[in-house]
C-alpha cells in the first residue's frame, strides 16, 4: 500500500511537471504579432495589371526605337509602360522626342544608325495592325485594333518616368514617376538625394535603380562577400534616404537578367531587418532595363487596381501593394535553395529543371535559371492575413514552391506561414518568394510588432561624401553638356 501510494505521489509530480514545462513551451511560441499586410487594401477580384516601370529608347542610350519597344512589350501583354530614358522625361509618346546633346553623341558613336521614332496618333504596327494613342481622362493608352473588329488591351503611358542622374559617372541612378522633374539635368555622380528630394517635394515617387551597379556588389562572387561589412557605407546611404524621403519606395532587386542585382535580394533583407523595426517598409522592384527589344520582358510588376489609371498606378506603389516578377534568377546559392528542396519535394518538372541548372553551374558558377517566353511567373490571386491566428496565406498558381524569409534566411516552406511555429526564427518582417517554370515573383515584406521585437538601431548619424566624390566630375560634364559643339556634332552625324 505504502509503495502503491509512493507510486502515485511520483506520477503525480511527473505529471505537474510534464504540464508547467508544456505551459512554458507553449508560452515560448505564442507572440502575439501584429502584422502589417501591405495587400490590406487590395481587392482580390481586381485586375492584376502587367508593367514594366524602366525601359530606354534610342532617344538616350536604347538600341531600339520608341515605335519599337512599344509594340514589342504591348506583344509580350504588358498593360503599363514606362519610358524612362536617361534625363529625359516622358512628356508623350507622340512628338518628337528631345535628346541631350553631349550624351546622344557619344550614343551616337557606338550605334550610329540609331533613330528616333516617336509614334503617330493613328499609324501603322510593323505587323501592318492600326494602332492609336488615345487620351481618357488626363492618361495616355497605345491601342492596336486588328482585322476581325477586335482590340487589344490598352496599355497605359507612365506619366513623367524618367532615370535621373544620366551622366553620372559611378551609375548612381534613381527612376521617377508622375512629377516634372530631371528633363536635361546632367551630373548626379553618387547623388541619390538630389533627385530623391527634389521628386519628394513635388510629390512624385522615386526607386533606387539596380544598387548593386552603384556598389559594385555585382563584382562579387559569392553571397556571403556582397553587402558584408565592407558594404556599410552604402547600406547606411540607402537606408538614411529611405528613411526621410517617404516617396522613395524602395529598390530594385531583379532587372534584366539578374547578373548585376543577383545580390540584392540580401540588400533588400538586410535594409528590412534594419528599418522595419522604425515601421519603414522597403519595397522592391523588378524592371527589364531594357534598352533593346531583345531584353524586354525580363523584369516586372504586377499592380492589382480596380482600374488601370495613373492614379491607381501611384496609389498602389505608394502602399507597395504589388509583386515583383523576373523571368532570371541569377544568384547561385537562391538556386541551390531551391534545388535541395525541390529535388526533394518537387514535381518531375520541378526536378529535371533545378538538375539541369545545377549542371551548367558545374561548368559555369553564375549559370542562371531563365524562363521561356510564354510562361508566366507564378501568380498570386490573393492574400489573406489571420491577425488572430497569426497566418499568412497565399493563394497561388504557376508555383513549384512558396520559401518564406526573415532575417535573410528561409524559415519555411509552403503556401501557409503560421508565425507562432517559427517564432525563433522571425525578426521584423516575413516575405515571400515563389518559384516557378515562369520564373520568380517576389511578395512585399510583413511587418510585425511584438513583445521582444528587434529595436531599431539609430544610423543617421553616418556621414555621405557624394558632395565630395560628384563636385569635380559633374562641374566638368555640366560644362561641356553647354557647349554648342555637341549639338553641331549631332546634326552633322545624326539621324
Amino acid at each position: 500500500m505504502r509503495q502503491t501510494r509512493k507510486l502515485l505521489s511520483v506520477l503525480c509530480v511527473v505529471a505537474l511537471l510534464v504540464g508547467s514545462l508544456s505551459t512554458v513551451a507553449f508560452a515560448a511560441t505564442d507572440v502575439d504579432y501584429k502584422i502589417t499586410n501591405p495587400y490590406a487594401n487590395v481587392d482580390w477580384s481586381w485586375e492584376q495589371y502587367k508593367a514594366d516601370l524602366h525601359t530606354h529608347t534610342t532617344a538616350s542610350d536604347g538600341h531600339d526605337t520608341l515605335k519599337d519597344m512599344i509594340e514589342t512589350n504591348y506583344d509580350y501583354g504588358f498593360d503599363i509602360y514606362a519610358v524612362s530614358d536617361h534625363g529625359l522625361t516622358s512628356r508623350t509618346w507622340t512628338d518628337a522626342q528631345d535628346v541631350i546633346y553631349g550624351l546622344k553623341f557619344f550614343v551616337q558613336l557606338r550605334d550610329p544608325n540609331a533613330e528616333i521614332v516617336a509614334l503617330e496618333q493613328n499609324g501603322l504596327t510593323f505587323d501592318g495592325d492600326n494602332y492609336s494613342v488615345i487620351n481618357e481622362n488626363g492618361d495616355d493608352y497605345y491601342v492596336q485594333s486588328y482585322e476581325d473588329g477586335s482590340q487589344g488591351q490598352k496599355m497605359l503611358r507612365v506619366p513623367y518616368a524618367i532615370e535621373n542622374n544620366p551622366t553620372s559617372l559611378n551609375n548612381a541612378h534613381v527612376n521617377s514617376w508622375f512629377v516634372d522633374y530631371g528633363h536635361g539635368l546632367v551630373g548626379g555622380t553618387s547623388d541619390y538625394e538630389t533627385p530623391i528630394k527634389a521628386v519628394d517635394e513635388l510629390g512624385g515617387l522615386s526607386v533606387i535603380n539596380h544598387p548593386g551597379e552603384y556598389t559594385n556588389a555585382r563584382d562579387e562572387d559569392f553571397t556571403a562577400d556582397a553587402y558584408d561589412e565592407s558594404y556599410d557605407y552604402y547600406i547606411t546611404k540607402f537606408e538614411n534616404l529611405l528613411l526621410e524621403y517617404p516617396s522613395c519606395i524602395g529598390i530594385d532587386i531583379n532587372s534584366k537578367g539578374d547578373s548585376r542585382t543577383r545580390f540584392d535580394r540580401k540588400l533588400w533583407d538586410i535594409m528590412l531587418m534594419d528599418l522595419a523595426p522604425a515601421g519603414r517598409n522597403v519595397s522592391a522592384i523588378a524592371t527589364s532595363d531594357a534598352h533593346s527589344t531583345g531584353a524586354a520582358y525580363t523584369g516586372y510588376t504586377r499592380m492589382p487596381m480596380p482600374a488601370n489609371t495613373s492614379e491607381n498606378l501611384k496609389s498602389c506603389m505608394s502602399q507597395g501593394a504589388f509583386f515583383a516578377a523576373s523571368r532570371c534568377l541569377g544568384n547561385h546559392d537562391e538556386l541551390v535553395i531551391y534545388a535541395d528542396y525541390l529535388l526533394e519535394n518537387g514535381s518531375a518538372d520541378a526536378q529535371a529543371a533545378m538538375a539541369d541548372v545545377l549542371t551548367r553551374q558545374e561548368d559555369n558558377y553564375n549559370a542562371k535559371y531563365e524562363a521561356d517566353y510564354v510562361t508566366e511567373a507564378p501568380f498570386v490571386n490573393s492574400v489573406t492575413v489571420d491577425d488572430s491566428s497569426d497566418t499568412i496565406s497565399l493563394d497561388v498558381s504557376g508555383e513549384w514552391c512558396v520559401r518564406w524569409i526573415s532575417n535573410g534566411k528561409t524559415i519555411a516552406w509552403g503556401n501557409e506561414l503560421a508565425l507562432d511555429d517559427y517564432s525563433e526564427d522571425i525578426g521584423s518582417y516575413v516575405r515571400a518568394e515563389i518559384f516557378g517554370e515562369g520564373g520568380i515573383t517576389y511578395t512585399q515584406a510583413f511587418l510585425l510588432d511584438y513583445d521582444g521585437a528587434p529595436e531599431y538601431e539609430n544610423n543617421t548619424d553616418a556621414k555621405d561624401f557624394w558632395l565630395l566624390a560628384s563636385f569635380i566630375p559633374d562641374t566638368i560634364v555640366k560644362f561641356l553638356a553647354e557647349l554648342p559643339l555637341f549639338r553641331i556634332l549631332w546634326e552633322l552625324i545624326g539621324k
